[in-house]
This record gives structure tokens, sequence and C-alpha cells, in this order.
């Protein structure tokens, strides 16, 4: 299946070279471009992609005010958050915004493609370890603010926590399935029960509840 992908970002040599390395590869396939957040809102709803590769940083709209619109519309598009990272303190508003993952732009441009395939499949872009440590990052408040009280999580069972507990440390399925002595099946079931019971877009928004529910700490 060829994946339908949005490029959004306001450097066109951005956007020239990701179109120039997808068009090597047939399952992948860019069906418009966009240099603003209100063009990506427009231009979404107007093709109606798999994938937007956004960016955060851009005149007028940005990407996290563009990725809300998107992924609270209709289509069942998802966004991946193209970011210099480094720079850049915008990443977990962006996921809060209902992004399914980022990547940043010193990324080997590889890694970049098997990200948009990830996303596209319907799973979130969670390296094991390296996102996790990002999200942590993005959850602790900066010095200067009080520290926030948990969050609650209500209305999941003990299993179902000790799941959640799992995915915000960066386990994978057949991870979790080792920890507590299940099949991947089950593993899997208890995961899409989680998806359903919180309203979670994807995994990334899981590892997000686990960290502001206090299941798992940011690394000090």
């Amino acid at each position: 299946m060829t994946v339908r992908v949005v490029l959004v970002d306001d450097q066109p040599l951005v956007r020239s070279g990701l179109r120039v390395l997808m068009a090597d590869h047939t399952d992948l396939e860019v069906v418009g471009e966009a240099a603003t957040g209100d063009e990506a809102v427009r231009l979404v709803g107007d093709v109606g992609p798999d994938v937007v590769v956004m960016d955060i940083r851009m005149p007028g709209m940005d990407g996290i005010e563009a990725t809300r619109r998107i992924t609270a519309g209709p289509a069942s598009t998802r966004v991946l958050v193209l970011t210099t990272f480094d720079e850049d303190d915008h990443v977990y508003a962006a996921l809060r915004a209902g992004a399914s993952g980022f990547v940043v732009k010193d990324m080997a441009l590889d890694d970049i493609l098997a990200a948009i395939r990830v996303v596209a499949a319907g799973d979130a872009l969670l390296a094991p370890g390296v996102t996790r440590r990002l999200i942590a990052d993005f959850v602790r408040p900066p010095a200067a603010a009080p520290e926030r009280s948990p969050r609650p999580v209500g209305g999941i069972t003990e299993r179902e926590r000790e799941v959640l507990t799992l995915i915000g440390r960066g386990r994978s399925n057949s991870e979790i399935a080792e920890d507590l002595f299940i099949t991947v099946a089950t593993a899997k079931s208890h995961v899409s029960r989680l998806l359903t019971k919180l309203g979670a877009r994807d995994r990334v928004q899981l590892v997000i509840t686990a960290y502001e529910t206090g299941l798992v700490a940011p690394s000090r």
C-alpha cells in the first residue's frame, strides 16, 4: 500500500530534499506541500493524506496549532513532527496536540522514512529509551515552575495499570509480554483496551499519560 504524505515546512530546501528522497521509494508518495500551518490544514482537508510531516516553527499558524486542528478533524491523518530538537522546546506540546511522534531534522534520512511508515501503520514513533527520555524531559516542569501533582488514572484494571506503566518505560509489546509472563497477543489486547478506555490516539499518548499520572517518574 502506498503511503500518501504531505510535507509541511517553511524551508523549501527541506521539503525538496524529502520529496526527492521519497521519489526513490514506491511505497511513499508526496501528494502535497505547504509552507505554513494554515496551508497545511487546508491541504489536508483537500487531499486527505495518510501522514503529515510537520515542522513546528513556521510563520502564522505554527505546527502545534496545525497539528491540533488536523488531528481533531474527521480524517484519520496522522502527524509526524519534524523538529530541531536541541533548540525546540515545543515538541511535547505537539504530542499533546495529537502528533503520533517526531523526527529530528539531522536524523539519517532512512530513519525519517522508517518513521513515516511506522506512523502510517497506525503505531507511534517510540524508540525505547530514546523517546521515553525525550518525553520525560518535556513532562518535567521548568526549574522555575512548581512541581505538578500527578493526576489520577481511573477506569482501568490493575493489570492494565501495569501494562501502562511498562508502556511509559518504553517497552514493546513483546517486552511487556515477557515482563508480565503473558502472551504477546494478550499484551496487544491490553494495549488496545488502554487506548479505548483512556481515549488515547496512539502509543505516544499512553506514554504521556503514564508520566502525567505518576506511574512513571521523569528522570532527574
